[in-house]
């Protein structure tokens, strides 16, 4: 299969698996790739996703084979958004998914087209020095259409963001930190290790408090801030005392001084 998940633990790793085709999506892969979230999402003792490609790339965007052969818009049935109900499957297949808990993208290679916006769906990304990231559908016609144009000048902010989506230049690792489009770059082939640990550390802290904050981080977009600080209050003040005052007396009792993430 194209699509595995690897448990260990709270951590799931999320595999695709074409490496003949740098992992680019088809629609068989996208509805693997989506219903293998989902399941992350809904099985209670999964804390932290991580998001990997197998064979030296993340993803190298919509199978343009498959696309190729397309003939009308009625190939891209169960893709429209309606007016009500949740949003359907993005044709990247995950890409419209708002989790309730954290995913950490493993970037090696590629993650181009709609392999960046994939990128961009996680929360944190983990690049290897020699992995990139580029509008490259920008050669073809192709539009972004998984979120790209919402979430890349939300995170880089609007001018960088057009820079990238306007010329579909390649941005290498060394380039992506520095604007922000990933949080870690490591060296070649330790991008799943490191996102990994990063995923183990996660577990290990009190989660509805930690996924209230991710919630709050990730639910302010448009809104004023006087309404965004109302929606921190709300979300954040039972978790107060559901577990942070318990927290607070194993401080006082000794534990994690000193920044110390272990002993807590």
């Amino acid at each position: 299969m194209a699509i595995r998940t690897e448990k260990n633990g709270a951590v799931w790793t999320v595999i695709h698996s074409r490496p003949e085709a740098r992992n680019a999506m088809n629609p068989e892969s996208a509805r693997a790739l989506y219903d293998a979230f989902l399941e992350f999402d809904r099985t209670e003792d999964a804390r932290v996703a991580v998001f990997w490609g197998e064979g030296g790339a993340f993803c190298a965007g919509w199978d343009l084979k498959h696309a190729a052969n397309l003939v009308d818009r009625d190939a891209l049935d169960g893709h429209d958004f309606s007016h009500d109900g949740e949003p359907p499957m993005g044709v990247m297949g995950p890409s419209r998914l708002e989790l309730s808990k954290p995913v950490i993208a493993a970037v090696a290679g590629p993650a181009v087209a709609g392999g960046m916006e994939l990128a961009l769906w996680a929360d944190i990304r983990v690049m290897e020095d020699t992995a990139y990231m580029g509008v490259y559908c920008r050669r073809w016609g192709v539009p972004l259409i998984d979120g790209g144009t919402v979430r890349l000048p939300r995170l880089i902010g609007e001018g960088r963001a057009l820079d990238l989506i306007l010329t579909g230049r390649r941005v290498n690792a060394d380039e992506a930190i520095r604007i922000g489009l990933c949080e870690y770059v490591v060296p070649e082939g330790t991008a799943r290790e490191k996102a990994q640990e990063i995923a183990h550390t996660l577990t290990k802290f009190p989660q509805s408090c930690m996924n209230a904050d991710r919630q709050s981080v990730l639910g302010q977009g448009g809104m004023s801030k006087s309404d965004a600080l109302r929606q921190e209050w709300e979300n954040s003040k039972s978790e107060l005392f559901k577990g942070g005052v318990e927290g607070a007396r194993r401080f006082a009792s000794g534990k994690g001084r000193g920044g110390d993430y272990e002993n807590i």
